[in-house]
């Protein structure tokens, strides 16, 4: 892949937009679950407007379809909700987290019915579940890109932000060193953030996006990119905290947030806030519109993805069988106790109010709670 050609720093126009885009659908469940019952008070400490009491299902079961990111943090959330709630369960045969695009494609293609589905990448849920699956998104937190490695190996001695890049080729043209994990783009947004990670960090640092691109994979201009057999394996992120301390990888990009949380980082190195997706700010915006990838779209073609931000947004889908416990979930999401959950060890920056792509279309009880996206956001949408 060729480097892009430089262009102004100045904010983007509107980014071209994410099509609906799956290879596999990985995750496959269908929920039945009952219908609206009686009403409850959760008991737990809410920063939100007095008013705001949140409603569920009494003697029902939560179900969530999330981001695989999330897997050590919202069964916790999902606990505390049952535990503040009678008659309430959050069985965990009703939880699944996998890639994104997987959970919007069981939604949309599958049937499968969620009270929650929260996904890694804001754009996903208005681009491939509005209008018909959803009405509304609220971001609720940020958290950047990682280099996750094994320390015991000696050429990641010293590494840094600024010469992880280097490091990692050098691990995987090392003999008997193991390959580096990489996503399915097409399935995961992670998949295409690493991407985006190891083209920004070529171009800000070596002037040149291709230059540890190449090594890890080729096309991604107007065919998918693929990876390089000699220098990665192809993961799914369910395996990921296997990955390192079984000994499979040498290294893998992930959020920070899964790397503090999923007990298979023995270490890991913080990016450029840039390069790890975490900025916004002008530089950022005008340096993520200037790189794009190809993924396969779910019609049978190809579409064409840009860096963005990484924003995790949660909604309650329109055929969720429980919607009032759903939001209940959202409600305490949301709170002190929530934020609590979300930031522990690090892992998560709140957002709080939560960024709505359409603060009219929440339920009431979060209403309050919610403030239309940042002017700098919505254009990617």
């Amino acid at each position: 892949m060729s480097a892009p050609a430089p262009s102004p720093v100045s904010p983007p126009t509107a980014p071209p937009a994410m099509a609906s885009k799956s290879v596999v659908v990985i995750v496959v469940i269908l929920v039945a679950l009952g219908g609206i019952g009686l009403g409850f008070a959760a008991g737990y400490e809410y920063r939100g407007s007095a008013a705001a009491k949140p409603s569920a299902v009494a003697n029902d079961s939560l179900s969530i379809l999330g981001a695989g990111t999330l897997i050590h943090i919202f069964p916790t959330l999902a606990s505390a909700l049952v535990n503040y709630t009678a008659n309430v369960s959050a069985p965990a045969a009703l939880q699944t987290y996998e890639g994104s695009l997987d959970i919007t494609t069981a939604i949309t293609s599958t049937g499968a019915k969620t009270d929650v589905a929260a996904v890694a990448d804001f754009r996903i849920i208005p681009q491939l579940l509005q209008p018909k699956y959803a009405s509304y998104e609220i971001v609720f937190g940020t958290t950047p890109e990682v280099l996750c490695y094994n320390p015991s190996l000696s050429v990641f001695d010293g590494i840094n932000s600024t010469n992880w890049a280097w490091k990692l080729v050098q691990d995987v043209k090392t003999p008997g060193n193991k390959p580096f994990a990489i996503w399915n783009a097409s399935s995961d947004p992670n998949g295409y953030n690493e991407i985006f990670s190891l083209m920004l960090q070529g171009m800000l640092y070596n002037g040149s996006a291709s230059i540890f691109y190449n090594t890890f994979y080729s096309g991604g201009s107007t065919t998918p990119a693929v990876g390089n057999a000699s220098t990665t394996v192809p993961e799914h992120e369910s395996d990921a905290t296997e990955l390192l301390t079984s000994g499979t990888v040498s290294a893998l990009i992930t959020y920070r947030a899964f790397a503090v949380t999923a007990g298979g980082c023995p270490a890991y190195v913080a990016m450029n806030p840039i390069v790890g997706l975490e900025a916004n700010n002008t530089t950022a915006l005008a340096d993520y519109a200037k790189l794009s990838t190809t993924l396969y779209a779910s019609s049978g073609g190809y579409s064409s993805v840009v860096p963005a931000p990484v924003l995790f947004a949660v909604t309650v889908p329109s055929n969720a069988p429980n919607p009032a416990l759903g939001a209940a979930f959202v409600h305490l999401l949301l709170s002190p106790m929530g934020a609590k959950i979300l930031s522990a060890n690090g892992a998560f920056d709140v957002i709080f109010p939560g960024w709505s792509n359409d603060p009219s279309a929440v339920p009431s009880v979060l209403a309050p709670d919610v403030v239309p996206l940042p002017s700098w956001a919505s254009p990617f949408l």
